[in-house]
């Protein structure tokens, strides 16, 4: 079961990762249209990713902003700010490879990818982006392979024993 998450309670800050200028030919000519690909996150395991249109760009960007909110996740950080597993994130053609690293390494990681990783308060991590280079299904990807990741408890808790058992 998913806890909802209220985003008000929370410090949001967001990064527009790409805008695209979307053309529809009419019978009257062409009509213009903006695209916002924006990533929100608190910086401390909270982020989500949202996707806004309009004919104006900041009323693209603020639709974009209300959805990536609507759709926030939570993401398990170990000690050194990276995460526990090794994970893949997949999303349409895009695959993302998301390795944990230790303390000083940084962020290893191409700009869409990248933008969601520091909106979630990941300081430490190497990524290889693989397949589509799609800047939309690279963030889905990342978001989709941290929403998969675990932590020690969560898996003593799933297993019925003690971390100490997982870790050996």
């Amino acid at each position: 079961m998913v806890k909802k998450i209220d985003p008000s309670t929370l410090d949001l800050s967001d990064n527009v990762v790409t805008i695209k200028r979307v053309t529809k030919v009419v019978k009257g000519g062409r009509t213009y249209r903006f695209a916002a690909l924006v990533v929100v996150g608190d910086g401390n395991g909270y982020v989500g990713v949202g996707l806004g249109k309009a004919t104006e760009i900041p009323d693209a960007i603020r639709k974009g902003k209300d959805d990536a909110m609507k759709n926030l996740i939570y993401v398990d950080r170990n000690e050194a700010g990276s995460i526990y597993h090794q994970i893949d994130g997949w999303f349409g053609g895009s695959h993302v490879l998301l390795k944990p690293a230790p303390e000083g390494t940084g962020i290893i990681a191409g700009g869409p990818a990248r933008a969601v990783l520091e909106l979630a308060g990941i300081r430490n991590i190497r990524t290889k982006s693989l397949g589509s280079r799609n800047k939309r299904n690279v963030v889905n990807a990342t978001i989709a392979g941290l929403a998969s990741g675990t932590s020690p408890e969560k898996v003593a808790k799933l297993r019925g024993k003690t971390v100490e058992e997982i870790l050996g």
